[in-house]
């Protein structure tokens, strides 16, 4: 704990004053000199981010965020005004220069207009804590940097950077406090926010904890990337129904555009920034991530008790639901997300001919608007040709639950 080692400094200091006569005036300057070096670098350390600003930020919207200064309550010399700590813009390149300086250098100018960007750093007697809570901060407008290459507004990483200048009790020393939050990316548009998520889950899940600003792989693992997208679908879904080994050779063959490729194939494969969200997918008009956060925002919309109870196959190509229908009774059914739509959902069945011959089609994709005005459930209950949900469970077995109780025509 930080106040522990504070403790420890004092008593050290103590013991080198004590016998200072003994030491001689050659080194105790130095050694002083050292203990102040500690201890700044102690102090800084305890300055930290309590809450983070929004990692997608937009321009014109406010936000809330503090920070907390553990050793303040054990360190801070009163004052006659509070100690303020100020939020800053900052780009990426200033980051690095901040953290490539140790945090000694000082902010030169800010990259965006923050309205409300100055708040008092309060001690609480009750609680023991030394907090800044900014809960009215507005970002007015920002300035882009030159980008590189094809890099894209929603590519452009900044943070916010905290600061403030503090005396200490008792040694009457001066410490300038700076912290960065979190990456952010900041939009101007709602348009812009599903890509700078991506730019966001990239970087939250691939960092190094260690790390210059805000540098991260270009190339991951795909069995990384699988935990990362599993992680993501149950947090957002608000499910513990992840993603299924069968979900992640779907999406590897997606990603990839890869069909010959065998599961075992794609494990040692590593994916690219590109492939995640700037090349557009064969035949769309979107890249993966994309259609995956289409797929997110529907599941959680309308689905989440769907997937949950396991009703959704869900992460299945078209080819491979004929494969599975194609030998099965009339009316047999399954549930997959659309490829050719963004957050759609459609059923694929089975019609036998006369002659015996099966056929399965497939129902125009349901959109959240469309589920949001006739629930799945009593969407498959008013289709009378679906029967069994794949394999073999009656529809009214598995759905039934899921049914409202009125009864009402086709949706």
């Amino acid at each position: 704990r930080c106040e522990n080692l504070v403790e420890v400094y004092f008593q050290l200091q103590q013991q080198v004053m004590a016998a200072s006569t003994e030491l001689g005036p050659e080194l105790l300057p130095r050694l002083l000199e050292r203990f102040n070096e500690v201890l700044s670098s102690l102090v800084k350390s305890s300055f930290l981010v309590e809450k983070q600003p929004p990692q997608v930020l937009k321009t014109q919207t406010k936000f809330q965020a503090s920070v907390r200064f553990l050793l303040g309550p054990r360190l801070l010399k009163a004052a006659p005004k509070p100690y303020m700590v100020r939020a800053d813009m900052v780009t990426e390149k200033q980051a690095r220069e901040l953290e490539l300086s140790n945090y000694n250098n000082t902010l030169s100018e800010s990259t965006g207009e923050i309205l409300h960007n100055t708040v008092a750093l309060e001690t609480n007697p009750t609680s023991g804590t030394c907090c800044a809570n900014f809960k009215n901060v507005l970002l007015k407008k920002i300035k882009r940097c030159e980008r590189k290459g094809s890099e894209s507004v929603t590519e452009e990483k900044c943070a916010v950077l905290f600061s403030t200048n503090v005396t200490l009790a008792p040694s009457n020393i001066s410490i300038h406090l700076q912290v960065l939050s979190l990456p952010i990316v900041v939009i101007v548009h709602g348009n812009q926010d599903n890509n700078a998520k991506a730019t966001v889950l990239w970087d939250n899940a691939f960092s190094d904890i260690e790390r210059v600003p805000f540098m991260v792989a270009e190339r991951v693992p795909w069995d990384k990337m699988c935990d990362t997208l599993n992680l993501k679908f149950m947090a957002e879904v608000q499910t513990t129904k992840g993603l299924l080994k069968e979900h992640y050779f779907f999406l590897a063959q997606k990603i990839f555009n890869d069909h010959s490729s065998s599961p075992e194939d794609f494990q040692n494969r590593h994916v690219s920034w590109a492939q995640f969200n700037k090349e557009i997918l064969p035949g769309r008009g979107f890249t993966f991530w994309q259609w995956f956060d289409g797929v997110l925002d529907l599941t959680k919309r309308c689905l989440k008790s769907y997937w949950s109870d396991r009703l959704i196959m869900g992460f299945i190509s078209k080819q491979y639901v004929c494969k599975l229908l194609s030998m099965e009774p009339e009316g047999t059914f399954l549930l997959r997300f659309s490829d050719s739509e963004i957050g759609g959902v459609t059923i694929a069945y089975v019609i036998r001919g006369k002659d015996g011959s099966s056929q399965v089609e497939n129902i125009q994709p349901f959109s959240a608007k469309d589920l949001s005005i006739r629930s799945l459930g009593d969407r498959i209950r008013d289709l009378g040709q679906l029967r069994n949900l794949y394999p073999n469970t009656p529809k009214d077995q598995a759905f039934g639950s899921h049914y409202n109780s009125e009864w009402g025509g086709l949706g």
